[in-house]
């Protein structure tokens, strides 16, 4: 009476263990047990994004320090360097 291929019924096998599998999958994902591993799976990534804010501070601070250090010690040296021509143009003109 009816002809089925072997294709068919292996298609249609596949795709109902695939609709029994995402069900099974969705009540695993929604359980309240998963849900608290969530939630410390989330609470771990906060702390983290909590030590790379503050480490990330720290190393603006730190560069800002080197940043305001090497512009005095630029300052210094080009009014080293400015008073030096200026010895020099009295010492010729002279």
């Amino acid at each position: 009476m009816f002809k089925i291929k072997p294709e068919s019924l292996k298609s249609a096998n596949l795709f109902a263990a695939g609709l029994a599998l995402g069900t099974v999958g969705l009540q695993i994902l929604t359980s309240k047990d998963a849900k608290k591993v969530y939630a410390g799976v989330v609470a771990a990534g906060l702390r983290a994004k909590e030590t790379v804010l503050a480490t990330t501070e720290k190393v603006q601070a730190s560069a800002s320090d080197i940043l305001a250090e090497a512009q005095e010690i630029n300052e210094d040296r080009n009014e080293e360097i400015f008073e030096e021509s200026e010895e020099e143009s009295e010492k010729e003109s002279k």
